[in-house]
C-alpha cells in the first residue's frame, strides 16, 4: 500500500483555487502523463495515466468518480483500475480540501490518500512510490500555481478605431499668405538659362526709325542678281528725270537767238 498526506501552498486565494482544482479537466493538465478519458451516465470519468519506476513505464487505466463539496471546499476521488497488460491491479481513494492560507490572498491544499496494488507489478512500484510521489508532487504544486495566477475572465477585445478625420481648411490668414509671397521661386530650366545667357536676350534692341528702307539681303545665283540689277536701275531712272536729246537743245538755242533778234 502507498501512502500519501501532501500540504500545498499556493498564493491565490481560495475560490481561485477551489476553482481549478474541482475541475478534473483542470487537475488532468496539472499531472504529467495523465489524460481525461470519456465521462459516464453516472457522473464518472475514464482516464489514464503513465508513471516510470526506473527503467520501467507502466500505463493505467482507471474509471474515476469524483464527489465535491462546494460550501466547505472539499473533495473526495476514488478510482479502480489495471496496467495495460491487465497483470496489476490497483484501488485508490483521497481527500482534498482548501483553506485561507495565513496571509490573505493565500491558500493552503492539504491531500491524504492511499493506493492498494495487486499483480507482478506491486512490490517494484511499491518500492519506487515514494520517489515518484515526490516527483509527481512538485510537478503538479509548479502546475497548479500557474493555472491559479492567470486570469479566469473573458478577455475584452480592444475597441476598434474609429475613421480619422482630417481637420477642416482654415480661412488663409496674412501670415499663410505671406509665406506664400515669399515662397522661393522655382529655378529656370536649362533651355530658359540659355535664353537668358544669349547677349540677344539681355540687350535691347534699337528701334528702327519710321521710313527708313530696310536693307534686303544679297541674292545669289547668277539670275537672281541679274534681276536684282535690273530692278535697281529701273527704279534709278523712275527717280530721275529724263535727259534732252541733241537736237531738242538746238532748237531750243535757235528759238532764243530770234527771240533775241526781235
Amino acid at each position: 500500500m502507498i501512502s500519501i498526506t501532501e500540504e500545498i501552498a499556493v498564493p491565490s486565494p481560495p475560490e481561485r483555487v477551489w476553482e481549478v482544482i474541482s475541475d478534473p479537466s483542470a487537475v488532468v493538465s496539472c499531472i504529467g502523463g495523465a489524460e481525461l478519458g470519456p465521462s459516464h451516465d453516472d457522473g464518472s470519468f475514464d482516464g489514464t495515466l503513465a508513471i516510470r519506476f526506473g527503467g520501467l513505464r507502466v500505463k493505467f487505466a482507471a474509471r474515476i468518480t469524483l464527489d465535491l463539496d462546494e460550501p466547505a471546499h472539499e473533495g473526495r476521488l476514488t478510482a479502480r483500475g489495471a496496467d495495460g497488460q491487465g497483470a496489476t491491479r490497483f484501488s485508490a481513494g483521497a481527500t482534498f480540501r482548501v483553506v485561507e492560507g495565513e496571509t490573505p490572498g493565500t491558500s493552503r491544499v492539504f491531500c491524504d490518500g492511499e493506493i492498494k496494488l495487486n499483480g507482478k507489478l506491486a512490490k517494484l512500484i511499491e518500492s519506487g512510490a515514494g520517489m515518484v510521489v515526490s516527483r509527481m508532487t512538485k510537478e503538479f504544486t509548479d502546475q497548479l500555481v500557474q493555472k491559479c495566477a492567470s486570469p479566469t475572465g473573458p478577455v475584452t477585445a480592444a475597441p476598434a478605431p474609429g475613421p480619422v478625420t482630417a481637420p477642416a481648411p482654415g480661412p488663409v490668414t496674412a501670415a499663410s499668405a505671406g509665406s506664400v509671397a515669399t515662397s522661393p521661386a522655382q529655378p529656370p530650366t536649362t533651355a530658359s538659362a540659355r535664353q537668358l545667357a544669349t547677349p540677344e536676350a539681355t540687350e535691347p534692341r534699337a528701334a528702327t526709325p519710321v521710313g527708313t528702307r530696310t536693307p534686303q539681303p544679297r541674292p545669289t545665283g547668277l539670275f537672281a542678281r541679274l534681276r536684282a540689277w535690273w530692278a535697281g536701275r529701273r527704279s534709278g531712272r523712275q527717280g530721275q528725270a529724263p535727259r534732252a536729246t541733241r537736237g531738242e537743245h538746238h532748237r531750243s538755242d535757235e528759238r532764243l537767238g530770234q527771240g533775241g533778234r526781235r
